[in-house]
């Protein structure tokens, strides 16, 4: 199990592998984000992507899942998140891309308002099959303490 205070602020964690196929981009996009570039090739060659691209929202979904499914890997006591800061839609992705997460524990206190809960605060990258960064936030979160 992993709590508030098992986290050691500077640590760095890279995980996840998500593989991005063109059915689920045209899928996402027909139901989230149905931009022509993420659901049709002739109109996608039309713009920089030069291809269909997978949508951002789609990415930053992905990315979630990863976290997701560390976390599970990890027992970690994550109770939710009060938001994100600067989400950037760095670099596009597309059908055949392999994404990777990497988190950095920025900071973390105990909560004043919700005893046995603490805070903390990560940066979030994910990464293609090449190591650039397609997508990057900042991310407060709450997991639980033993000190409940």
């Amino acid at each position: 199990m992993q709590f508030f205070e098992d986290l050691e602020v500077g640590l760095a964690e890279r995980f996840g592998e998500q593989a991005v196929t063109r059915e689920e981009v045209i899928a996402f996009a027909q139901r989230y984000d149905p931009q022509p570039f993420h659901l049709d090739d002739a109109a996608a060659a039309e713009t920089y992507f030069g291809r269909i691209a997978a949508s951002g929202w789609h990415t930053a979904a992905m990315t979630m899942a990863m976290i997701v499914e560390k976390q599970h890997a990890d027992g970690h006591q994550g109770m939710g998140s009060p938001g994100i800061e600067d989400l950037r839609f760095v670099r596009p992705v597309y059908p055949g891309d392999t994404l990777t997460c990497e988190r950095v524990v920025l900071d973390k206190r105990l909560s004043a308002s919700r005893p046995g809960l603490g805070l903390f605060k990560v940066q979030v990258r994910t990464f293609n099959q090449h190591g650039e960064q397609v997508l990057g936030y900042v991310a407060n979160a709450f997991i639980r303490s033993r000190a409940d």
